[in-house]
């Protein structure tokens, strides 16, 4: 990347027949052209300093900054400051990107000095520049912080503004096609970089709560060490193909160890629903992490029931099966639960426990008695086959 910049730095240089230098927003430096002049006035103290030091001091930044460059969209001249140690002339090119600046080139001025077309075109690199600026910002940043607070902030002003952050971080990203990923438990405190993470546009973790996405104002992760999970924005190229999302899954599951499960949203276009996928994702952890067999990764429009059972407060069970729940009778409500699934057919039941019938029609009135509930009944099945389910989250 750095090769990149010197080319275009040199690129200006050539264009305007003086040394150029580029340094970022915060006036550190980033590549300069080559001073081959015999006049060594071209070499103020300013630019050795820059170059020597790799930065500008205080008052250099100052006296800069006091002629608008943060605001310009064009070439801004500025006049030596021999008490600020500016002791030439100058043009400065902001270096923008999407109305951002992300840093400036800078040029000695001198009679007769670059004409109109010959700033045009070196404005015209320095945009060059700007998007490189940018995609590195992006590609380097670590939007952990971004991204909990808007899986966390309640819908609001406050969910608007955590949006609007991490739309700003994502660039033009924000708006494409994105998932969200659920992995959990997570063993760290801190998510891995994006950069590790193929697909990934952001990570963060989180408290894992396996109810509920955790409020407003809750405590840190690993906090009193409670589990945590790990969330993850994952780019998509098409609604049909959710390959970059397992493929992170995958790679991050290799890390958590195998006991983690993932859950994976709807894709959605934009971020204005995050905390839904965010919904969904933790629902569908929480399905693979009850039922297995929809494991260890299972996608939110896979899970069936499990889509309406996840999104039911925390409750105490109902009181028809509390007594079936209790570990004394865990075989029954296995019994229960495979028969249920089996949609009532006592053969297929039989086979899948590997009983005999007569012992299945024994369990299953026992069931009966316990929970006073008649299975021949479409509603007392239905409220039994919920609660055994309900159970397992």
């Amino acid at each position: 990347m750095k090769g990149d910049y010197q080319e275009l730095v040199d690129e200006i240089s050539a264009l305007l027949g003086t040394p150029a230098t580029l340094e970022n927003r915060d006036f550190g430096l980033i590549a300069f052209g080559a001073h081959d002049s015999d006049d060594d006035s071209a070499m103020d103290p300013v630019r050795t300093r820059s170059i020597l030091t790799r930065k500008s001091s205080p008052a250099v930044r100052a006296w800069f900054e006091g002629f608008g460059i943060t605001r310009a969209t064009g070439p801004v001249r500025i006049p030596a400051a021999p008490d600020a140690g500016v002791f030439r002339d100058r043009i400065c090119l902001p270096v923008r990107h999407r109305g951002v600046v992300l840093g400036y080139v800078w040029l000695l001025d001198a009679e007769p000095g670059p004409s109109h077309a010959q700033l045009t075109a070196a404005m015209e690199v320095a945009a060059r520049i700007g998007d490189l600026l940018a995609d590195e910002e992006r590609a380097g940043a670590d939007l952990s912080r971004e991204l909990r607070a808007a899986l966390t902030a309640d819908r609001g002003w406050q969910y608007d503004m955590a949006l609007t952050a991490l739309r700003t971080a994502l660039g033009p990203d924000a708006e494409g096609l994105h998932t969200v990923v659920c992995l959990a438990p997570w063993p760290d405190e801190d998510a891995p970089s994006p950069r590790t993470v193929p697909g990934a546009a952001a990570l963060c973790t989180l408290p894992w709560r396996p109810t509920a996405r955790p409020p407003a104002g809750s405590a840190a992760p690993g906090e009193g060490g409670a589990p945590r999970a790990l969330a993850a924005l994952v780019r998509l190229r098409s609604a049909d193909n959710l390959s970059p999302a397992t493929t992170a899954a995958t790679r991050l599951r290799g890390s958590a160890g195998h006991a983690a499960v993932t859950g994976v949203a709807t894709p959605r276009r934009g971020l204005a629903d995050l905390d839904v996928s965010w919904r969904e994702a933790t629902a569908a952890a929480r399905t693979a992490n009850a039922q297995p067999h929809l494991g260890p990764l299972a996608e939110w429009a896979a899970i069936g029931p499990y889509r309406l059972l996840t999104a039911l407060p925390p409750a105490e069970p109902d009181p028809a099966v509390r007594a079936l729940l209790t570990p004394a009778h865990t075989e029954l409500a296995r019994t229960a639960e495979v028969f249920l699934d089996h949609a009532g057919q006592a053969g297929r039941t039989a086979a899948a426990l590997g009983i005999h019938r007569q012992t299945l029609y024994y369990r299953l009135s026992r069931v009966e008695q316990l929970t006073g509930l008649d299975l021949d009944a479409g509603e007392d099945r239905l409220l039994l086959h919920m609660a055994l389910k309900a159970a397992r989250l």
